[in-house]
């Protein structure tokens, strides 16, 4: 998680999911407003090899689950079968559990759902351990849910 020093004497914060490499693919969630009292809403910015994807509004509730999703993959270490979604609105997370104890998240933006509307996806391969607590970590403070 990043901590960026915005307008004086306001602090923005932001998350960045980064994959393997100093210009691996990345993933960052920015922006962060307060949409009513039960959702919020951010931007979020995919980029791996020369694609770079943005959704300047992302909009989840409480109900969504963000963090608890997040949550449940850095609870299990040893890892699972098969393919673990969150999804809301135009942003997509598809995770899976590789070998060597990694865990390997999809993020999908799109545009929208029509035909003719973009989309793009970006994958970070993080540790299962200390990497995706971390990242859990991070996304929790970053969605307010500490």
């Amino acid at each position: 998680m990043s901590v960026i020093d915005g307008v004086p004497g306001q602090v923005e914060v932001e998350v960045v999911v980064r994959g393997v490499g100093e210009f691996g693919p990345s993933v960052r969630l920015f922006d962060w407003s307060r949409a009513d009292e039960y959702g919020l809403a951010f931007a979020v910015e995919a980029a791996d090899d020369g694609l770079r994807a943005r959704l300047e509004t992302v909009t989840v509730t409480v109900w969504d689950n963000m963090g608890e999703f997040f949550d449940g993959l850095a609870r299990d270490l040893r890892g699972w079968e098969g393919e673990r979604v969150w999804g809301r609105n135009n942003l997509v997370v598809t995770a899976t559990f590789g070998s060597g104890g990694h865990v390997h998240l999809n993020w999908t933006l799109r545009s929208g759902s029509l035909p003719g509307d973009w989309h793009g996806t970006v994958t970070t391969v993080i540790e299962a351990g200390e990497g995706m607590k971390a990242v859990a970590g991070g996304l929790r403070e970053f969605l307010r849910e500490e």
